[in-house]
């Protein structure tokens, strides 16, 4: 029998190519498996879901006729609320419109709207508010004046601006330190640093402290420049904003070395951040609000590191809050930026 005539080298060298591919299994979770992720992910968060209710305080309701008029709305959810917290709710999104009943000398009652006219919600609010005190005339309550009011931090620019803030931190602390571990363990400088006098758990910890030197730059380039081309203003204490950024950093700096403890490779480790990453990329409110997905995820959401970071830089620059409003996401950081490096301390690979 004769030899079996050679392939055409065009389909030689495409067969190679897809052969290639195939084997970078990074390529191939970016090419095939992220977009159905991403499609899954933006899918339930943007949902069909009923129709929302829009939320309206009663501030000063004491005969009650108001809140019965108010609440006859079906497209209306009413909460009685003092002046102060109903004031609070309303810079914070929460609430779309507020009702402040008054009293007249002679026992005639009338009522005032406070609105942010920049929220398509807040406008929508007072048309139903003014058809559901005025729509009947039982139920008729003057209108005696609205209050137009531009919360600080309602824009989705300042929403977006501490996402973005927090999304550096993970990336510059993630990419930066894995990468730099990997790449001095596949040229063997880790096996000849461990043979030196140093204690390994410095060596791993000044990965961590060297990611400060750039956390100023890296937080000021972001926040400058929405401060200079948007108006995105720091409504909160500096010193908490730098305590939440440093907290943030050195807990993605954890992160990243438990990541690259073990890769011996600079596709390995890159699998391994995206892997990590994408998840909080996807569900910890970076570009639109977490409160979209389903409530049964909203605990283990928050329970995520970006998630906890972005939530309180919003509330430090949006909401103005201190230091202890915060605690509770600087403790969600503080957790796992620690078990993060006493676990990359241990199984960490120095060959």
């Amino acid at each position: 029998m004769g030899e079996a005539s050679p392939s055409h080298p065009l389909l030689e060298l495409t067969r190679a190519r897809v052969l290639e591919f195939v084997r970078e299994r990074e390529a191939v979770f970016w090419v095939f498996v992220f977009p159905v992720l991403l499609a899954l992910a933006l899918g339930v968060a943007f949902r069909v879901r009923p129709v929302e209710k829009l939320r309206v305080g009663v501030v000063g309701d004491e005969g009650g006729q108001v809140t019965a008029a108010l609440r006859a709305a079906a497209d209306l959810e009413v909460v009685l609320l003092p002046d102060g917290e109903a004031e609070q709710q309303r810079r914070a999104g929460k609430l779309d419109l507020t009702v402040l009943c008054q009293r007249g000398e002679g026992g005639e009652g009338g009522v005032r709207l406070r609105l942010d006219p920049t929220r398509p919600e807040s406008r929508t609010a007072r048309l139903a508010v003014r058809e559901a005190l005025g729509g009947s005339t039982p139920t008729l309550v003057p209108i005696l004046a609205e209050e137009r009011v531009t919360a600080p931090g309602s824009r989705y620019i300042d929403f977006l601006v501490p996402g973005l803030v927090g999304l550096n931190l993970m990336g510059s602390g993630m990419w930066g330190i894995g990468f730099s571990v990997v790449v001095a363990r596949t040229r063997k400088l880790l096996k000849r640093l461990a043979a030196t006098p140093m204690r390994r758990s410095h060596y791993l910890l000044s990965f961590a402290l060297s990611r400060l030197a750039f956390l100023v730059l890296e937080v000021a380039a972001v926040v400058g420049f929405g401060w200079v081309v948007f108006g995105v203003g720091v409504e909160g204490p500096l010193a908490v904003l730098a305590l939440v950024c440093l907290v943030g950093a050195l807990c993605f700096a954890g992160l990243g070395l438990l990541v690259a403890a073990r890769p011996r490779s600079i596709e390995a480790v890159s699998g391994w951040l995206n892997l990590v990453m994408l998840p909080m990329w996807l569900l910890s409110g970076t570009f639109f609000s977490y409160e979209r997905f389903p409530a049964v995820t909203h605990g283990a959401i928050r329970a995520l590191p970006l998630t906890a970071l972005n939530d309180a830089l919003r509330a430090v620059m949006n909401r103005g809050v201190g230091l202890t409003a915060t605690l509770p996401q600087l403790a969600v950081l503080g957790l796992w930026g620690i078990a993060s490096f006493v676990v990359a301390v241990r199984i960490f690979r120095w060959q």
